[in-house]
């Protein structure tokens, strides 16, 4: 059985939601269970898999602008932004290293999970306010 991870993440590329599903799960569905934990934002940028017409006119009413590039079997394309949309690089390497982490297995013993959330409340106290 394969899992799949979704996650909204801040401009830096910090993960702010995260959400596990079934790895048969289309995008844009998991998109649909985060959608009320979404942050107060200006741009969501989203890969292919988040281009939905519901998920883009969702966002828009929230004050959001999507920068999401058309699936290729869209008959009419939706353009985007492409010089915006490469700033998503940032969310891929946040991606990149939690594969890392997972190649490590010292790093998942209860203690430093422990440690690792207590790291990351700290790190995020300026958004809390």
């Amino acid at each position: 059985m394969n899992s799949k991870l979704h996650a909204v993440c801040d401009g830096q590329g910090r993960p702010l939601v995260m959400l596990l599903s079934e790895g048969q799960m289309s995008d844009y569905k998991g998109a649909a269970l985060m959608f009320d934990a979404l942050p107060r934002a200006k741009v969501l940028l989203g890969d292919k898999g988040y281009d939905a017409d519901w998920f883009r006119q969702a966002l828009i009413e929230r004050g959001i602008t999507p920068c999401i590039p058309s699936r290729a079997n869209r008959k009419i394309p939706i353009p985007h932004d492409r010089d915006l949309y490469k700033a998503r690089h940032k969310v891929e390497n946040m991606f990149g290293k939690l594969k890392d982490w997972r190649r490590h297995p010292h790093t998942l013993r209860p203690l430093r999970s422990h440690l690792h959330v207590g790291n990351l409340h700290r790190s995020y106290n300026h958004l809390l306010d």
